[in-house]
C-alpha cells in the first residue's frame, strides 16, 4: 500500500478555497498511484478554535461530494480534517472518505486542555481498513497519550498517522514521541503537519515519515505545502514540494509527469 501525507497552508475559515487545495494534492496523490492520502488537523478550515461554532458542519454536507467523487474515481482514501457537530457539542474530526463506501468521521477523543472551551470529545475507533491494511489514526495531542497508540496496536495496527496542527515546539516533540511509538511497535508512522498561521501561532510544516526502526525518512520543510507518499512494502519515500498559490491541479500533475 502507498499511502500519502498532504503538508497544507489552509486558508482561515475559507472551505472552499481548502477545497481547492485539498483537490489539487488528491490529484497529486493519485498521479503517485497512492491507495489513501491523509491532510492536517482540521485542514478544511484551518485551525482556528474560535470560529468553529461557525465553520461546524457534517459528513454528508454535499461541499464535500467533490472529495467523495475523487475517491471512488482514483479508489483512494481520504482523510480531511473539518469541525463537526454532534449531539454533546463541536468535534475535531477527519472526515474518511472511502470507494464507493458510506463516510465516517474519526473524531479527536484526547483533547488538549487548550480545546476543552471550543470542543468536546468525540467518538472515534482504533484502526481503519484500508486495502487490507488496518492503519491506526491520531488527531495532534492524542499521539501523546500512551493509551490511544496502544488500543490501535492492540487492534492490530500495521501503520500510525498522525494528523496535526504544530508549532515547532510542538513538531520537535512529536517527531520525538512518534519515533519512539515506531520502536515500540515496529511499524512505520507518518505525521501531516500544516504550515501558517492557525489560531494566532504559525505551523510550522515538518511533515514526516519514520520507519519501524523509529529512524525518521523524510521530512517537508517548515514553510512550503507538499506531499510526501511512503510505499509500505519497499520503504520507499516520493517528495514532492508544490505551490498552490501559482499553479493548478494540472500543471501539479505536468509536473510530476515530466
Amino acid at each position: 500500500m502507498k499511502i500519502a501525507i498532504a503538508q497544507t497552508r489552509p486558508v482561515k475559515g475559507e472551505l472552499s478555497a481548502n477545497l481547492k487545495r485539498h483537490t489539487q494534492l488528491i490529484q497529486l496523490a493519485a498521479a503517485n498511484d497512492a491507495d489513501a492520502i491523509i491532510f492536517p488537523e482540521l485542514s478544511l478550515t484551518g485551525y482556528e478554535p474560535t470560529l468553529a461554532k461557525d465553520l461546524a458542519t457534517h459528513l454528508n454536507d454535499r461541499r464535500l461530494d467533490a472529495l467523495q467523487s475523487l475517491s471512488n474515481d482514483h479508489q483512494l482514501t481520504i482523510g480531511a480534517g473539518l469541525p463537526t457537530q454532534s449531539d454533546r457539542g463541536l468535534c475535531i474530526s477527519l472526515v474518511l472518505f472511502q470507494p464507493h463506501q458510506p463516510r465516517r468521521t474519526y473524531s479527536k477523543k484526547y483533547l488538549h486542555p487548550d480545546e476543552m472551551a471550543f470542543f468536546v470529545s468525540g467518538p472515534n475507533f482504533p484502526v481503519l481498513t484500508i486495502n487490507h491494511i488496518s492503519v491506526g489514526l491520531a488527531i495532534c495531542y492524542e499521539l501523546s497519550i500512551p493509551e490511544h497508540a496502544a488500543a490501535a496496536y492492540e487492534h492490530g495496527a500495521q501503520l500510525y498517522v498522525a494528523s496535526v496542527a504544530k508549532t515547532l515546539d510542538g513538531v520537535n516533540r512529536a517527531s520525538q514521541r512518534l519515533a519512539a511509538i515506531a520502536r515500540e511497535y515496529a511499524t512505520p508512522v507518518l505525521m501531516a503537519n500544516c504550515v501558517g498561521p492557525a489560531d494566532n501561532v504559525e505551523s510550522a510544516g515538518g511533515s514526516a515519515v519514520w520507519n519501524p526502526a523509529g529512524k525518521q525518512l523524510n521530512q517537508l520543510n517548515s514553510t512550503q505545502e507538499g506531499l510526501i507518499v511512503y510505499d509500505m512494502s519497499s520503504g520507499a519515500i516520493t517528495k514532492q514540494i508544490v505551490n498552490l498559490s501559482e499553479t493548478d491541479g494540472q500543471d501539479l500533475l505536468r509536473a510530476l509527469v515530466n
